[in-house]
């Protein structure tokens, strides 16, 4: 049942903006470090001389957790949007599914959308690397999986929140601000201990390991989703 929910779910979005979204949150990132590089070339070979794929890596992933909360915000909002917008929640409901296959279709469709986005970008920093021309028989690409790949699964519990308010609210404009309020918070995060669930995506906490951050994101995204259904199932939707 999931499996024909989730087709339905990508049959909706077929020809909408959000496709292109997704490939714009990465082409952003990788087209800000091709400036940033191009700009500053001399000085960031010279300063990652010993390192240069590492050091491109490192560049990326300063604008890659703040671009994943804008990302799934927007991508959320727009993927409830359309039962809102042609006011169809109950018409959906009234299909031989149950509101909680309804939710987790919503949920895991903005989980793979994002996904597409991570894997976009571990390609887009390969390539940005050949085009700097960095040895390509050299890249790390471990490194680059995880770059890629780690935050996406620490900001699960997020994914899971701004699916839960954007099914919920029927006026996009709340979830779109708290999302966006979140984007800006996150960036502070780092100044706060682990138990702060906007730092999770940074990948840093005392133990010094992502693995901490990403299984303490998978658990409260879990823990969101589950309350986040139940609400929905108890809600009256019109």
């Amino acid at each position: 049942m999931i499996a024909r929910i989730m087709a339905s779910e990508l049959l909706k979005i077929r020809r909408k903006m959000i496709w292109f979204l997704i490939m714009l949150g990465p082409a952003g990132v990788i087209g800000l470090q091709a400036v940033n590089f191009g700009l500053r070339y001399d000085y960031l070979m010279k300063r990652y001389a010993q390192n240069p794929w590492g050091g491109l890596i490192g560049e990326v992933a300063v604008l890659t957790v703040p671009t994943l909360f804008i990302g799934l915000t927007i991508i959320a909002s727009m993927n409830a949007g359309i039962e809102h917008q042609m006011n169809a929640w109950k018409q959906t409901l009234a299909l031989p599914v149950t509101k909680t296959q309804v939710f987790l279709g919503k949920f895991l469709l903005t989980l793979l959308l994002l996904g597409c986005s991570a894997t976009l970008l571990a390609v887009g920093m390969v390539g940005l690397g050949g085009a700097l021309g960095l040895d390509l028989t050299a890249v790390p690409y471990s490194k680059v999986l995880m770059m890629s790949y780690f935050p996406y699964l620490a900001i699960i519990p997020f994914i899971s929140l701004q699916v839960w308010l954007s099914i919920t609210m029927h006026n996009q404009a709340i979830p779109l601000v708290i999302g966006f309020a979140g984007t800006v918070f996150s960036m502070f995060s780092l100044r706060f201990g682990d138990w702060m669930p906007y730092k999770w995506p940074y990948l840093q906490n005392a133990a010094d390991n992502p693995l901490y951050s990403i299984a303490l994101g998978m658990l409260g995204g879990v823990v969101v989703l589950v309350a986040g259904m139940l609400e929905f199932v108890r809600k009256d939707v019109r």
